[in-house]
């Protein structure tokens, strides 16, 4: 029979416990918060709806569900943005001399790295039992953009080991490490894990990305590569080798002074490993370096990384994140004093902030680009250590999100993942919600998700779509724009406004014209243009979030589905100026689409939802306290010294032994747990 969630959460806290004589409680600092003896919070989503400053000292619960509204920037002075924006652009690729267009994206670009530590949690619990938001939400993003790639992986990978079975047939357990210098636990996974995810694609177009343990490299586990192939097949993206190598040694992982040279070698290590393996039939789709801020790119490359394992190497990465939140979550960790968050909150509210993170690794794309390998941004989010409350789930991150993805796309980034970690996390892109609540039609989705569908919309499922940087504005960092040709014809354009401004005073308007002799073209314009609209009253807020209309609902009350009518909007060009003119509300996003074929590629006719067959919360169902399993990962903080956590707060066995598993133990406690099962 099918165990209730609880109750296959209670027994991978149980084999912890049983193995090491403790029970690790990962990430949530202090209590989950007030509850109501009906298992609610106490706390509702009504708090953080509105623009009102809401910071209250005394909310102890999970970072995920903070109620926390920061202030809005204020607008420019009058005077200081041009409200009134002429555009002039090829209608043609090839005639775009004045523009730097990117090379064609192909395949879906923006996706999600999910720690792997916490996918019992967000994606399934077995193969029987996948998440039904999850699902519908995947779905959301496969039919705009072709498909969706997800990375199942993180700090948690790296001390991953395989287990034939695991008690109720979940699809991994944890243990604390001691010791661990990020308390990323043990994770033990079965194959059930990768039916699950074989699962998921067979509902939804999704491709993995899944990693190669890299702890240590004298005896390597193979396991999740072997079996990956077997049971993925085509459904493999590639096997990441090394999480954030570059912060192994502060995090204890690696001795002091190991560097750049020991990672190439002990990569070759794994590759040879890979290449001798019978039983991984599928080679050269290993990535790497993966490397955080601490090393750049250019550091492994002057190594003769890309030249020396070229044949083993299916794409390049990185992962990145423009700020972190480490301060707060680990007081004594060396980091000073924390950050408030109101202080950041204008950082991602302009067009410096992408251009500035994409900077950096402009010239390693050209490197990639030279030796025809993809560049990936492995792993990133608005901040690492959980991101800021107010910050990281509000409306700006999701006009942040969109504008850092469309230049990656410009600087020939081949896709992008947002990092979602556990319930001590503001970021997430979306979070299950407290295990005291029913696991479907309560999840929370973050702002920042809706960027991922503005993104896909934006540049359609072709494969051959260019992006540009058009200064718009005359470089105005707070109304960017894009240009996206698709088959050498302009498809769409990216308009962003970053102001909060409820007089309209903030508002702009671009008037634009397609061709012109300077481009060798007849100036012309469509007979009218649709627009879709990302929506909210102000940059503060978490709610009432809307794309093209419609919404994913306030926090507790999504299922993963868009509820509403679409709402787009079409507007007639003016014949005799030859002009279209969009206008882009502070604040908010406009995506226009200038063909009905543009339109209907990045508008699904239909879309897939999927109805739970699962029956929660009945009568004497077992729980367990939600703190237990509030997981959290994604602590990327580039200049990091030794944490005490990364799964935040982890306790480390009072014994000190290594954490194991055992045959015996595994049906001891999987025959309690049928016991269990059969009394309720």
């Amino acid at each position: 029979m099918l165990l209730p969630p609880a109750l296959l959460a209670l027994s991978a806290a149980l084999l912890a416990r049983a193995a090491r004589g403790a029970v690790t409680v990962y990430g949530v600092q202090g209590a989950l918060g007030v509850v109501t003896a009906s298992g609610t919070p106490a706390y509702t989503s009504d708090t953080a709806a509105g623009t009102a400053v809401f910071d209250p000292a005394t909310f102890a619960g999970p970072a995920a569900f903070n109620p926390v509204i920061l202030a809005p920037p204020p607008p420019p002075p009058p005077g200081a943005l041009s409200t009134d924006v002429l555009l002039q652009l090829p209608s043609s690729a090839s005639d775009a001399q004045g523009f730097a267009l990117s090379a064609p994206l192909a395949g879906p670009f923006l996706g999600f790295s999910i720690e792997m530590s916490i996918v019992n949690q967000v994606i399934g619990i077995n193969s029987t039992y996948v998440q039904v938001p999850f699902l519908n939400l995947m779905a959301l993003v496969a039919e705009r953009s072709g498909g969706v790639h997800v990375r199942v992986g993180g700090n948690s990978q790296e001390n991953a080991t395989m287990v034939q079975s695991l008690p109720g047939g979940t699809v991994i357990a944890k243990a604390a490490v001691p010791g661990s210098a990020t308390n990323t636990p043990d994770v033990f996974w079965s194959p059930e894990l990768l039916y699950m995810l074989s699962n998921v694609s067979s509902l939804v177009d999704v491709k993995w990305y899944l990693g190669i343990p890299f702890n240590e490299t004298t005896q390597l586990r193979l396991q999740i590569a072997e079996y990956g192939e077997a049971v993925l097949g085509q459904n493999i993206l590639g096997f990441q080798v090394g999480n954030e190598p570059d912060l192994y040694v502060s995090h204890g992982h690696r001795p002091p002074g190991w560097n750049e040279t020991n990672y190439f070698d002990e990569f070759g290590i794994v590759v040879d490993a890979v290449d001798g393996d019978t039983h991984i039939p599928m080679k050269g789709n290993l990535i790497g370096p993966s490397v955080s801020g601490t090393w750049t790119p250019e550091d492994i490359w002057n190594t003769g990384y890309i030249d020396a394992y070229a044949s083993a190497l299916g794409a390049l990465a990185v992962e990145h994140y423009p700020d972190n939140n480490c301060a707060a979550l680990y007081p004594d960790g060396g980091f000073g004093l924390p950050v408030n968050p109101q202080d950041v909150f204008a950082n991602y509210l302009n067009h410096t902030s992408a251009q500035n993170l994409v900077a950096r690794y402009v010239n390693s794309t050209s490197i990639a680009q030279s030796a025809g390998k993809p560049f990936l941004m492995f792993e990133t989010n608005t901040a690492s250590c959980g991101g800021f409350p107010g910050v990281s789930d509000s409306f700006g991150a999701a006009l942040w999100g969109v504008d850092y993805a469309m230049q990656m796309a410009y600087a020939n980034f081949s896709g992008a993942l947002l990092h979602v970690g556990g319930q001590n996390n503001s970021n997430n892109p979306f979070t299950p919600p407290p295990t005291k609540m029913s696991f479907f039609e309560q999840w929370t989705v973050g702002p920042i998700f809706y960027s991922t569908l503005v993104v896909a919309e934006a540049l359609g499922m072709s494969g051959a779509s260019r992006v540009a940087d058009l200064a718009l504005n005359n470089g105005n960092i707070y109304t960017p724009g894009y240009g996206v040709w698709e088959d050498d014809q302009l498809a769409r354009l990216v308009l962003l406004n970053f102001i909060t401004d409820s007089s309209g005073a903030s508002d702009y308007n671009v008037s634009f014209t397609l061709g012109g002799p300077q481009f060798g073209e007849t100036s012309q314009v469509p007979p009218n243009i649709t627009v879709k609209y990302l929506s909210a009253e102000s940059v503060s807020v978490k709610e009432n979030i809307t794309w093209a209309g419609q919404t994913l609902g306030t926090r507790f009350q999504s299922d993963g589905t868009l509820q509403g009518e679409e709402q787009a909007v079409i507007i007639p060009c003016d014949q005799t100026t030859l002009q279209c003119v969009v206008s882009v509300p502070a604040p908010g996003a406009a995506l226009v689409f200038l063909s009905d074929q543009a339109l209907a590629e990045s508008t699904p006719t239909t879309t897939q939802t999927f109805p739970t067959t699962a029956m929660t919360k009945t009568i004497k169902t077992a729980s367990v306290a939600a703190s237990v399993l509030a997981t959290s990962n994604g602590d990327s903080g580039a200049d990091r010294v030794s944490l005490s956590s990364t799964d935040k707060n982890g306790l480390t066995h009072a014994n000190g032994a290594s954490p194991f598993v055992n045959d015996a133990l595994v049906a001891t406690i999987a025959s309690a747990l049928l016991v269990m099962c059969i009394a309720v």
